[in-house]
């Protein structure tokens, strides 16, 4: 009788096994070693990856398209503390704006805090929108409130970790002013972006913008003006006065801003009451100032037909 080859096969079976889970075993881990390397490159990618700036700020308008190469802007636009309800209408003004190819910074300027509700209210807006710059100073229109917006720029905004310049204009607004961002970001395409001084030359039927000063509705300076203000003496010499008039001043006694660029008629004043600073709403607009009370906001506005890009929903019905 030949003895049974059933044992042989069992043996064959379990050691085929072995091989399979054996083979299996291998496998997973190749793979595994090839997810954690794909992991880390993944990781690695996003960790070298620029974050977009003031991310968490609504007040940042930087355009879906936009590249390190654009325009870079900040706008301080200089107010008073307790100006809560006139900073939020701001907000809905500069934040449903999307100029293209530039970076829009814009930032609520004012001195020390003084009241313990505006400690609690501000530190909540800047929580929520990151577009508060507190100065070092005590509350004043046309005594050095000017001079210490532009001197402290470099040392809050030079950085390693940021491009040089971290913007290549800065801007002093007023809070009764209404820009247009994608029209200054048009005309600002052509012109220097060094010993650049931009505006509504004063006074108001010259087109000379050598002749005196910017408006302080709005004027514009490059980075390496706001760099001589923190380092020239200059300025901290003559603080005094009006305050547009008075940064005028300096630009000439330090021989500053041989690029001028004047606004004119693009930048203006409300046109009622008419006076010779005032001009009829246009479609090149830049800049309206003088928006004193609500009604001149909404005709501005309505003008401009700033709410063209509301998208319809059944959430509600606007005639």
């Amino acid at each position: 009788m030949k003895p049974s080859s059933k044992p042989s096969e069992g043996k064959r079976f379990i050691l085929s096994s072995l091989t399979f889970i054996f083979f299996l075993c291998a496998l997973a881990s190749i793979n595994e070693i090839r997810f954690e390397s794909l992991f880390k490159l993944g990781r690695c990618a996003l960790s070298n990856a620029p974050l977009p700036l003031n991310s968490s700020s609504v007040m940042s308008t930087l355009a879906p398209n936009s590249s390190s190469d654009d325009i870079r802007i900040l706008i301080g636009i200089l107010t008073l503390p307790d100006q809560y309800h006139r900073r939020h209408f701001l907000r809905l003004i500069y934040g449903t704006q999307t100029p293209v190819g530039a970076q829009v910074d814009v930032k609520f300027v004012f001195c020390n805090l003084t009241k313990e509700d505006q400690k609690v209210l501000v530190a909540l807006e800047i929580m929520r929108y990151d577009d508060i710059i507190i100065l070092n100073c005590k509350e004043n229109m046309n005594n050095g409130k000017t001079y210490t917006f532009f001197s402290s720029l470099p040392e809050i905004f030079n950085s390693s970790d940021r491009p040089y310049p971290p913007y290549h204009y800065v801007m002093k607004g007023d809070d009764d002013t209404y820009l247009r961002l994608d029209k200054l970001v048009e005309s600002l395409r052509p012109l220097p972006r060094e010993d650049l001084y931009y505006g509504y030359v004063i006074p108001c039927p010259s087109m000379d913008p050598f002749v005196h000063y910017m408006s302080g509705m709005g004027y514009l300076v490059s980075w390496d003006i706001a760099e001589w203000i923190r380092e020239s003496e200059i300025p901290k010499n003559h603080l005094e006065g009006p305050e547009d008039k008075v940064f005028g001043e300096w630009l000439r006694d330090g021989h500053r801003a041989k690029n001028r660029f004047n606004a004119k008629w693009s930048m203006y004043n409300y046109p009622e009451p008419p006076t010779r600073c005032t001009h009829e709403l246009w479609p090149d607009t830049i800049a309206v100032h003088l928006l004193k009370n609500q009604e001149k906001w909404i005709h501005t506005l309505k003008y401009f037909n700033v709410t063209t890009n509301l998208k319809p929903s059944k959430l509600y019905h606007i005639p």
